[in-house]
């Protein structure tokens, strides 16, 4: 147990071994130091356990185990490690633009970029999280948040974010382990804690937040969806076609959102979360990213390394020939039109040509 973060509660197997992987995992590092550690560089960098990669421009950013960041500009075939002011494992990653780009991970930490991911700045961290929170429970009359505030800062920083969203360079969210959400409207430089607006009264892990349309989803453990239709002021729980946990979703701007999780199961709505339907996947191994190429392929990937393929917005997928030969944790087109994968054994390029004809 990591304070009130049990490792019997479900987790992706990828960023579970990310944790067993940290420093403060066997206690030979001061867990807060790593807060105010650098990243170290190292020429094993490309090979170390990614968890999430991300399109910046035509810049590749992927992150993963002890504050490492890598770059590439060449659509995956090489990468170089960024400057990060943290050794926490970093869990997800997104740039809005070319430049401008928020990372978050283990222990609470928030990055900024504004340099396509070249050098990142610490915007907050698990001890800051705590004191917002307790603040915030301070000055409302709701003896359940002010107990779960004290509780929050009495455990340290072990709360990790596991997921981010931002709709521009102002308006953004990072969600993460026991309900912990927090927002910005000013890109970062305040957070506010956000749990209030949640219909989560059992604090479940919060796994991913992706925008559908014109609403912004939050899925979690236990099946847990929730559905945010007034800009993010609030989250409504939808009545979830599964009991297991979600770890991920992708949206279109036309409204078609699809939720994946354990044991190969996916769930797709084409009316932003009012129906959902089975996608038959045949897989028993848990589903951990997804994407879209740049001609309309839906893709989905399993922690097996299997890849899958959908043309008609998420609706129905099929596998592709040309499976990774690694565990999956993340997944993006990139420019080049070839899919890059990360997990843990670090980048993978999978060929373009192989995913256009595997469904025509």
């Amino acid at each position: 147990m990591i304070g009130k973060f049990s490792l019997t509660r479900t987790l992706p197997a990828a960023l579970l071994l990310a944790v067993m992987l940290m420093p403060g995992w066997a206690m030979a590092t001061p867990r807060v130091a790593l807060l105010d550690q650098a990243a170290l560089q190292s020429a094993k960098a490309a090979h170390s356990v990614l968890l999430a990669v991300t399109r910046a421009g035509e810049r590749l950013v992927a992150v993963g185990e002890r504050g490492i960041v890598l770059l590439s500009d060449d659509s995956g075939v090489s990468w170089r490690q960024a400057k990060v002011p943290v050794s926490v494992s970093l869990t997800a990653v997104q740039f809005v633009d070319a430049q401008e780009g928020w990372a978050v991970g283990h222990m609470g930490v928030i990055l900024h970029s504004t340099d396509g991911g070249e050098s990142w700045t610490k915007q907050l961290d698990g001890v800051a999280a705590a004191q917002l929170a307790l603040a915030q429970a301070r000055e409302g009359d709701d003896p359940k948040a002010l107990k779960d505030a004290e509780r929050l800062v009495a455990d340290g920083p072990d709360k990790p974010f596991l997921d981010l969203y931002f709709s521009d360079r102002r308006t953004g969210y990072a969600v993460g382990a026991y309900g912990l959400i927090l927002h910005t409207r000013d890109g970062g430089s305040h957070w506010q804690p956000w749990m209030r607006q949640l219909e989560n009264p059992e604090d479940l892990n919060l796994y991913g937040i992706r925008a559908a349309g014109s609403a912004l989803f939050i899925v979690g453990e236990r099946g847990l969806l929730l559905r945010s239709q007034d800009n993010g002021h609030s989250f409504q729980a939808l009545e979830s076609p599964y009991e297991g946990s979600f770890f991920g979703l992708q949206g279109s701007s036309t409204g078609e959102v699809v939720a994946f999780g354990l044991r190969g199961n996916a769930y797709w709505s084409g009316d932003q979360g009012g129906r959902w339907q089975p996608i038959d996947t045949d897989l028993e191994v848990a589903l951990s990213a997804a994407t879209r190429l740049a001609d309309g392929t839906w893709v989905l990937a399993s922690q097996a390394g299997d890849v899958l393929l959908s043309l008609d917005p998420g609706r129905h997928f099929r596998r592709s020939p040309a499976p990774a030969a690694t565990s999956i944790a993340g997944v993006v087109a990139a420019p080049d039109g070839s899919l890059v994968c990360v997990g843990l054994n670090g980048p993978t390029r999978l060929d373009h040509v192989l995913f256009s004809s595997a469904q025509r």
